[in-house]
């Protein structure tokens, strides 16, 4: 699914494993999830490309445990193609320019979990599209460099998702 008009467009190319995804409408909530981010970043209007795999417990269980060591469901995984983080913790990672972008646009893929993603919403009182809006926003600003593994990268990771999402009209995660 691409984005914008005349400019350079974004693109999210789905690939929709488990069907139940197409009814929460998973191919416009990316598209529009990864618009918000790349705009939140400067990156609007640049022509960059990720995968979204939107799959079942069973699939995401088995990519976890291949690329984590951990065989168990999970609700988003992500794999940047290039290593982009920050060396010092809560400082911006180094994000994709012009440059990268004729070498490759494309920033990496992501892979989401239906059955993890229901459990998760109806426990926290949200509406899947809002909770699965999030986990895109999270797994995209993982490709793009971002984590949660230090307090300080935490800190910046979530507050860029709040207001992404604010920007999108979505209750803070937080």
């Amino acid at each position: 699914m691409t984005l914008g008009g005349d400019a350079p467009q974004a693109i999210v190319d789905v690939i929709v494993e488990d069907d139940r995804w197409h009814a929460v409408g998973i191919e416009r909530i990316a598209a529009k999830a990864f618009h918000a981010t790349l705009r939140q970043l400067g990156l609007d209007g640049a022509f960059w490309e990720i995968s979204l795999l939107a799959c079942d417990d069973a699939k995401i269980s088995t990519l976890n445990a291949d690329f984590r060591g951990k065989p168990q469901p999970t609700n988003v995984l992500s794999w940047p193609n290039a290593e982009r983080a920050a060396r010092v913790a809560g400082a911006t990672p180094i994000l994709p320019n012009a440059e990268d972008q004729m070498i490759d646009d494309e920033l990496g893929d992501i892979a989401i979990a239906y059955e993890t993603c229901a459990r998760e919403a109806k426990e926290a009182g949200k509406t899947m599209q809002d909770h699965v809006t999030h986990l895109i926003v999270h797994g995209i600003l993982h490709v793009l460099g971002y984590d949660h593994v230090r307090d300080a990268d935490a800190t910046l990771m979530e507050g860029l998702e709040s207001r992404i999402l604010g920007n999108m009209g979505i209750a803070d995660p937080y």
